[in-house]
């Protein structure tokens, strides 16, 4: 079964639902799963995508992905900070098919009644068509590597998961509510980035606060000051200016925001830090 509804496409390239859209996909679930990035859960976390989804009465099941990218003890820690705020929560490594049976599973219990329509929501490159694929377990939702570029999802589609369970793809990408750095680095393509600099400033200090290490374990680079950093990435893969022959920075910004959706930085942020702000 196969059903599309149109989006719209964002200055950026990327394919945006409206938040007209996405209340009528919620209207129309069973169970929303709101997929948030392990790393960083807060900053992917909408808080009016769930105001939507408490408004239509539906269920909602916090889904943190990318969990092979930080300590298990942290994404238990996750999933124990949004359960006592009330909210469902399943850990999984949807890349790596892990955690996706435990999935299926809560969601066959958070569901009212079986079979039941699920709609899965989320923010650029939290992973959100690969949690789709791996719970197929086949190659079904289209995926891409970056924000914007051929491959991504520009339709809502319905697919049957099993017998129990009709999946909704939205084209979904919800409009980013987060800081600065994440309506940047997730809402455009590293490529369109036309001052991709401070976006990878910005993001290399948030790293650090967190992983001091994180450039030296990435790269090898022991410098602590993002532009510097920068330089040595940009001198390191022999990205230099024509004419000046300086090193040329505004690529090396791009590959950190690359490396960044990739996994490569190492960076995540602990709940325990979040409560003693």
């Amino acid at each position: 079964m196969r059903t599309t509804w149109g989006a719209k496409t964002s200055p950026g390239g990327i394919i945006l639902a409206s938040w007209g859209q996405i209340d009528r996909i919620v209207s129309r679930s069973d169970v929303v799963l709101h997929i948030l990035d392990a790393r960083d859960p807060l900053n992917t976390f909408s808080e009016k995508l769930v105001k939507i989804t408490e408004r239509r009465g539906k269920r909602i099941i916090i889904v943190l992905n990318k969990c092979d990218l930080i300590p298990r003890s942290i994404a238990l820690d996750w999933r124990n900070y949004f359960e006592e705020k009330g909210y469902s929560t399943v850990y999984i490594a949807a890349a790596r098919r892990m955690g996706t049976i435990k999935l299926r599973t809560t969601i066959k219990k958070t569901a009212p009644s079986l079979p039941a329509v699920v709609s899965v929501i989320g923010y650029p490159k939290v992973g959100k068509s690969t949690v789709i694929n791996a719970l197929k377990g086949r190659h079904s939702a289209s995926t891409s590597p970056y924000p914007g570029s051929p491959g991504y999802t520009k339709t809502f589609q319905l697919y049957r998961v099993d017998k129990n369970i009709l999946m909704i793809d939205t084209p979904g990408i919800l409009p980013v509510e987060g800081d600065l750095v994440e309506r940047i680095i997730r809402g455009y393509p590293p490529e369109k980035l036309e001052d991709p600099v401070n976006p990878a400033v910005l993001l290399i200090e948030r790293v650090l606060r967190h992983n001091p290490q994180a450039f030296l374990h990435a790269y090898g680079i022991e410098a602590q000051e993002p532009l510097k950093i920068l330089e040595e990435i940009a001198i390191m893969r022999g990205w230099f200016y024509k004419k000046t022959k300086e090193p040329l920075i505004e690529e090396a910004a791009r590959a950190v925001i690359r490396d960044f959706h990739d996994g490569r930085i190492v960076y995540y942020v602990k709940p325990v830090e979040v409560q003693e702000r």
